[in-house]
């Protein structure tokens, strides 16, 4: 009986050791699990945004996203769709910046 509480006991250990050493290996290059969905929640709520404006043209316009920073890039007709763009995607929740990279055809 002795012997399986302590190994239970040292299984559990082991798992929490495991655990912590994981958690504390991330880095500024690295996203967590939670982080890739936050992003991609702000990408899609970005091009949601685009597509319920009807100044701009949401198929013509990247999105990328990551820890926040929202990138546009693509292609429009004048600089002020650009700006339009620039401007709705700021407005998304959990946007923390916005790179233009948008192109004026």
């Amino acid at each position: 009986m002795k012997i399986a509480q302590r190994l239970i006991t040292a299984t559990f250990a082991a798992a929490v050791a495991i655990t912590a050493v994981g958690c504390a290996s991330q880095n500024e290059t690295s996203k967590t699990a939670g982080e890739y969905v936050d992003d991609a929640v702000i990408t899609t709520k970005v091009k949601a945004a685009f597509a319920a404006d009807p100044t701009v043209k949401a198929t013509e316009i990247n999105v990328e996203t990551y820890k926040g920073d929202v990138q546009l890039s693509g292609f429009v007709a004048e600089a002020g769709d650009a700006q339009k763009a620039v401007q709705i995607a700021r407005g998304v929740k959990g946007v923390t910046s916005v790179k233009n990279d948008i192109r004026v055809k």
